[in-house]
């Protein structure tokens, strides 16, 4: 039973709920981390994504274990290597996504209608969605982006357009650079040809997934510094408002854009990843890779610092 219960933690593939942590983008931006209600709600609906989330990659598991038993890594699945059984994923699947709908209700009729539009998007990828090429990787942004307004439908406040806009060139960044890695990996593998894993993989070429990735590359640093330099402060910030007499409150302030460097290596990094062949899970890469790891870390720390400290 314990090995059984493993292998179906497993299959829920709890690295992945790591994606669901763009719902606090929401509350990060507009200053109310701290704010006690609205950190319940966010949290609430984190959980609410983690188990849609999860859902649909034990359906994914089930639909694809034939593909999966040919691929170099995926046929240790629990479902594909046979610990677990096509019945036993489904009523996992189910009773997940059943937990996750009861939750978003309770929530709020707008969450509700997020997560419903979530699960019903990410089950449209595991059918049939993922075979065509472009509409996968556009799926897979989309699923990105409604985590993102996710949150603002928990907590009700809005994030400005060109956050959002970075955040939709971060997960089409994020997307084909999945592919890119994909793609990689299965070329250096003997006897393995990439429709033997994922059909629309096949419809790929390096040159067009390496002009897709350089795009999206620079549309991320774009529009982020756009929103560093548009942003207007959400508060007056700890340090101001109780040191002001000995900083210099410069009128018209961008501090949000010290955190631009960050932002630049973290994206420098990750398509050195991606060429290295090791972008397939952008989450596995996040909790593998020490210099990204610290890069995202300190990249959050100055984003409190500025919105809670400065107040810019």
């Amino acid at each position: 039973m314990d090995q059984l219960l493993f292998a179906l933690f497993k299959s829920a593939r709890p690295r992945q709920w790591l994606k669901n942590f763009a719902i606090f983008t929401t509350i990060l931006f507009t200053g109310q981390l701290f704010n006690g209600d609205l950190l319940w709600r966010t949290s609430l609906a984190f959980i609410v994504f983690c188990l849609l989330s999860s859902s649909n990659y034990i359906l994914n598991d089930i639909l694809d274990a034939p593909k999966d038993r040919k691929h170099p890594f995926k046929r240790f699945r629990p479902i594909a290597s046979g610990k677990v059984t096509v019945g036993q994923a489904m009523f996992m699947s189910f009773a997940l996504a059943g937990a996750g709908l009861w939750m978003s209700y309770r929530i709020g009729n707008l969450f509700f209608i997020f997560a419903v539009v979530f699960l019903a998007l990410q089950y449209g990828y595991s059918l049939f969605l993922k075979r065509f090429t472009v509409i996968d990787i556009l799926t897979i942004t989309m699923a990105y982006i409604l985590r993102v307004y996710a949150g603002v439908a928990a907590t009700g406040y809005h994030i400005s357009i060109w956050l959002a806009l970075a955040a939709l060139s971060l997960a089409l960044f994020l997307a084909i650079g999945k592919r890119r890695a994909e793609l990689t990996l299965i070329q250096s593998y003997e006897g393995v040809v990439p429709k033997d894993t994922r059909v629309s993989l096949s419809h790929y070429s390096e040159k067009l997934l390496d002009t897709y990735t350089a795009m999206f590359a620079n549309s991320t640093f774009l529009t982020y510094t756009f929103f560093t330099f548009l942003a207007q402060p959400y508060n007056e910030g700890f340090f101001l408002r109780n040191y002001g007499e000995f900083f210099v409150d410069i009128s018209g302030r961008k501090w949000m854009m010290v955190t631009i460097p960050f932002v630049l290596y973290g994206i420098m990094r990750y398509m050195q990843l991606i060429y290295e062949g090791k972008g397939e899970s952008p989450e596995k890469i996040l909790t593998s890779d020490l210099p990204l790891l610290t890069t995202v870390i300190l990249w959050v720390g100055m984003v409190l610092v500025v919105v809670y400290g400065i107040g810019g």
